[in-house]
């Protein structure tokens, strides 16, 4: 079967210095993030899309997680799928080897683009512009924290062309060694889900990232609040740094 169809534009990327994983996404469908995304920590991340089919995603980190390849996992599990040329996925691990596959009967335009520590994939595109937007944002930007440089790589998609049917949702990952994401962010339904992801980032940046950054880790001693988070995360949304919410109960 085919599944839902995801047309959409993605990466999935490893920051060498942190080497932590990530992946961005945008389409104009509702919810995109909750559908496409898909995280194993300490193994890798996927991106799958077109006629989605979860599985792909799900089985080609399972056999990562034993020692295959992304190569050879993405392989594997393609092999069972008797709708392939339906489906589109980039899928990295922890190591920074990516690999994408991209179906001859996803819907016009779409390709893909591997490199050092990404996969670029998309569909239903209005050009390849788009994804070699995606590719100069994120080989550009490697000083940066990972969510910025993904944050870069969809904005600069959109600015080329982005989906050609339009805008409506979008979402940012980002993974450490943790079993829980370092961020994990959606817009569900909006007229400018990029921008508006921007936003939320901006505001998550600064009033969950410290919050997060005082979260339990495996292995690790847990410590006290960090007083000076407590005493921000007390106040009212619009009085907090970089604002938002809303002060009313």
């Amino acid at each position: 079967m085919r599944g839902p169809e995801f047309n959409t534009y993605s990466l999935v990327g490893r920051c060498a210095r942190t080497r932590e994983l990530g992946a961005c996404v945008a389409s104009a469908v509702p919810a995109v993030g909750a559908i496409c995304l898909v995280l194993q920590p300490k193994v890798g991340i996927a991106s799958t899309q077109s006629w989605v089919n979860p599985y792909l995603a799900r089985d080609a980190l399972d056999r990562m997680a034993s020692g295959a390849t992304a190569q050879n996992a993405l392989d594997e599990v393609l092999a069972d799928d008797d709708a392939q040329d339906f489906r589109q996925i980039g899928v990295i691990g922890t190591q920074g080897r990516a690999a994408a596959f991209t179906g001859t009967n996803c819907t016009d335009w779409f390709g893909q683009r591997t490199g050092a520590h990404y996969a670029v994939q998309g569909n239903m595109l209005t050009g390849p512009g788009t994804l070699d937007a995606m590719v100069t944002a994120f080989e550009g930007t490697t000083d940066l924290p990972l969510e910025e440089r993904l944050m870069r790589a969809l904005e600069g998609a959109q600015r080329a062309g982005g989906d050609k049917r339009g805008r409506q949702s979008a979402a940012l990952l980002i993974a450490n060694e943790e079993a829980y994401p370092r961020v994990d962010l959606r817009v569900d339904e909006h007229g400018e889900p990029i921008s508006e992801l921007r936003r939320v980032l901006t505001v998550s940046t600064a009033q969950l990232a410290p919050f997060v950054a005082g979260m339990p880790r495996r292995g690790g001693i847990a410590a006290p609040p960090d007083q000076a988070v407590v005493d921000m995360l007390l106040k009212p949304p619009p009085n907090r740094p970089g604002g938002g919410g809303n002060r009313t109960p």
